[in-house]
């Protein structure tokens, strides 16, 4: 299986000279299996530059969204894909608090966008899940239920012997009850070959911070080393963490020597 990061910011896009080398573009990430069958993770603006990629791929597109905030679904209203004929693009959308899973298409409505979705020419089916196990072609996909404002959902997806557990928005330790706790979240995680997890926040964005939905990234390592993965993946960067903090904090880990490889995610990065 190979896993490429099209989108790794959090919360907004963040173009500028300080983003070029992690990227500003917000999450979209997407697993290829060794048979060349694709699953779409989220739907943020680093989905249209796979848009741009795939623009002539005929087969069938499949997207899991964690959830319905803007910076997981504003890719999809430039994804070419979705404007071309006999494609097929089949929408999962997480479960989140208010019912909503068409969101992702509502966007696209009134005012708020100038193509409304029921013109496009794809053939585009929203299907929620009634279950947390399901199959997908090559794929096994489990869902759990992530600690955010209003819900969504973390995934852990296996197919050619990997298992990658994709848990961005996800706020390890919040103030109140969690969704999930933490001990369930190190089940969730068990001997992953890659863990994607939100390391949105330091130290220092707390306390004003605590409770929006992230992870300390002291927190998502701890879980990466209770549940024994093997690569944990940081993603849903701070829209105003530069890069020069990103490789600060990239060091600062590596220098921890921990009993798993760490790597903080960026645009154009391939995992095989």
């Amino acid at each position: 299986m190979k896993i490429k990061f099209y989108g790794v910011r959090g919360s907004t896009p963040t173009p500028g000279p300080t983003t070029v080398h992690y990227g500003g573009n917000t999450v979209c990430v997407t697993l290829e299996s060794d048979a060349g069958k694709r699953i779409i993770l989220d739907a943020g603006t680093g989905l249209r530059v796979l848009g741009q990629e795939l623009m002539h791929v005929r087969q069938p597109f499949y997207i899991l969204l964690s959830h319905n905030h803007w910076d997981h679904i504003q890719g999809f209203p430039f994804f070419i894909p979705a404007y071309i004929a006999k494609r097929q693009i089949t929408i999962v959308p997480g479960v989140t608090e208010e019912h909503a899973p068409d969101a992702i298409l509502k966007q696209m409505l009134g005012s708020y966008f100038p193509v409304p979705h029921t013109t496009l020419a794809a053939d585009i089916q929203v299907v929620p899940q009634a279950q947390d196990h399901w199959q997908y072609e090559c794929f096994d996909i489990q869902r759990c239920a992530m600690n955010h404002p209003g819900g969504g959902s973390a995934y852990r997806i296996a197919a050619d012997g990997i298992d990658v557990v994709y848990a961005t928005d996800n706020e390890l330790n919040p103030p109140g009850l969690p969704v999930t706790s933490f001990q369930q979240w190190v089940d969730f995680v068990k001997g992953a070959d890659y863990l994607i997890h939100d390391g949105q926040f330091v130290p220092d964005d707390y306390p004003l911070k605590h409770g929006w939905g992230h992870s300390l990234i002291k927190d998502a390592l701890l879980l990466a080393e209770q549940g024994a993965v093997k690569h944990l993946v940081l993603i849903s960067h701070d829209p105003d963490r530069s890069d020069t903090a990103l490789d600060q904090i990239a060091a600062d880990i590596k220098r921890q020597n921990r009993p798993f490889i760490t790597i903080l995610a960026r645009e154009g990065l391939t995992l095989p």
